[in-house]
């Protein structure tokens, strides 16, 4: 009998989602990252990720969004940690643009909370923007942040709380069929297990060779704001605004004063993970400063802070999650495409059910790779 049930490869939020949730069902499970998990070289860290139910990106999203929810819920509770973060969202833009259409389909559709603001009604309730008049906000009270450091701890704990087995600092080479399970080659020796979970974030590729991936740079910038008042939670809320600049994303005020503020998808170049320029640049600034100028002018002060992350895209901007069809002992997850984060807890239950039983409830329909034939 191998030693263990389930080797999860890669320690990102979603591959520690998994390892949770196979620990909670009692399995004997190995977790293994090359880094120390919480390490800013992926797409984990950092201090927020925005949570919300109204999903412009397909409506099929929701009823996995309201599951995390609940499981992002009972992980505070089972950590005493607080982790959501509910400040509402305002969505901005154009009638007819993507976010706002597609997230007023996706309300619609699943009959969730919103109210739709003309410009003038969203400056009045959140005096910080500056709208044209032909912008509307669909505002989701729903909405709001995952902090997601302390959310990468809290589920590394609760898996090492329920037995998982954690070793870093482990350089995986290959993840192949052996028999009924696998084997995984590491730099230290080989590993077997009945199933694999790879969830290797941005170097997937080095694991599973030609899956329709590539890597981009995301710069993120906290700035400090010159009416600091304005940006209070209560006054502002996360948001989403799409504009001819491309579409932005920031946060209300933080604990240091400062409002976190970027670009989705930022200037989408490709990059080698492990060669990235992480220095800001004026060409990253220049991606982020013209909409805050534009319509956000009282948070266009000076950059107090960037970092630099890592988006993993598919050609669709969908996320892979499936077994793999010549190896289905293996599954490979990819909750990626800059918006995968705050999906982890209900990925982990659907990931543990593929690795263990081959199906799942959850309908992960869109992220099957048979799409990409």
């Amino acid at each position: 009998m191998p030693p263990f049930d389930v080797v999860v490869i890669g320690l990102g939020v979603v591959g520690s989602a998994a390892l949770a949730e196979l620990s909670l069902r009692g399995l004997r499970v190995l977790g293994l990252d090359r880094h120390r998990p919480g390490h800013d070289l992926g797409s984990s860290h950092g201090e927020s990720r925005i949570i919300r139910l109204g999903y412009f990106e397909h409506p099929s999203y929701v009823p996995l969004l309201r599951r995390t929810y609940d499981l992002w819920r009972a992980l505070e509770t089972a950590t005493d940690t607080q982790l959501l973060h509910i400040t509402g969202i305002a969505e901005i833009g154009r009638p007819d643009g993507e976010v706002v259409s597609g997230t007023l389909a996706a309300s619609r559709q699943h009959g969730l909370a919103h109210e739709i603001l003309s410009a003038a009604e969203a400056m009045r309730r959140f005096p910080a923007f500056r709208l044209p008049d032909d912008f509307v906000c669909v505002f989701q009270p729903d909405g709001g942040f995952v902090a997601a450091d302390r959310a990468l701890q809290a589920l590394l704990a609760q898996a090492g709380r329920h037995g998982a087995t954690i070793r870093t600092g482990v350089t995986v080479e290959t993840v192949t069929p052996d028999g009924h399970g696998v084997r995984v080659r590491t730099a230290a020796g080989d590993i077997e297990a009945r199933a694999a979970i790879i969830a290797a974030g941005p170097w997937m590729d080095r694991l599973v060779p030609g899956l329709p991936l590539r890597v981009t740079r995301q710069v993120v910038t906290w700035f400090a704001p010159r009416e600091p008042a304005l940006f209070e939670p209560a006054r502002f809320p996360v948001f989403l605004l799409e504009s001819a600049h491309g579409a932005h994303y920031g946060f209300p005020l933080s604990a240091a004063g400062t409002v976190k503020i970027a670009r989705h998808h930022h200037l989408d170049q490709t990059v080698d993970p492990d060669r990235v320029d992480r220095a800001f640049s004026p060409a990253d600034e220049a991606a982020i400063r013209p909409a805050i100028a534009a319509y956000i002018p009282a948070a266009d002060g000076p950059p107090a802070a960037t970092e630099t992350c890592l988006y993993t895209v598919t050609p669709d901007r969908h996320f892979i999650v499936d077994r793999l069809p010549h190896a289905p002992q293996i599954v490979v997850a990819s909750p990626c495409s800059g918006h995968g984060f705050k999906f982890a807890p209900v990925l982990g239950e659907a990931l543990a059910d593929l690795a263990t039983g081959g199906e799942t409830s959850h309908d992960l329909g869109r992220f099957k790779l048979s799409r990409f034939r």
